[in-house]
């Protein structure tokens, strides 16, 4: 038995709150629980996709703040710099650069401590 004038209209909510009310509405409204039931796992379906990418976009939001925080790390080390750099100083070397890797004789990289990378 369907009741077409009692259905509620969910289509431009959250998936979490369609959900609700579909649930809601079961509970006060006699209907096809097969309806229901695949109504019910398409949203279930689409709620945990909406939140894998809320997880995803949170996650590279505080990947960002990291690297943002890394980076100020490393323009603040470079600002300290005296302007006649003439001789190597182990102390300005470990804050400037986090490894270098030797890929061939023309071919070195540094690694940045804000995760940049220079050829060189």
């Amino acid at each position: 038995m369907s009741f077409p004038s009692l259905k509620v209209s969910i289509r431009h909510c959250s998936p979490a709150r369609k959900l609700n009310t579909l649930i809601a509405t079961n509970a006060r409204v006699a209907q096809n629980q097969d309806d229901y039931n695949a109504r019910y796992d398409a949203l279930v379906s689409s709620y945990e996709a909406v939140k894998k990418r809320r997880d995803e976009v949170a996650a590279e939001i505080r990947q960002k703040g990291i690297r943002r925080r890394e980076f100020a790390r490393f323009i603040a080390a470079v600002e300290k710099l005296p302007d006649g750099v003439t001789e190597f100083e182990e102390s300005m070397w470990s804050d400037l650069v986090e490894s270098v890797t030797v890929y061939a004789k023309d071919d070195l990289r540094f690694i940045l401590p804000c995760e940049t990378e220079i050829k060189v």
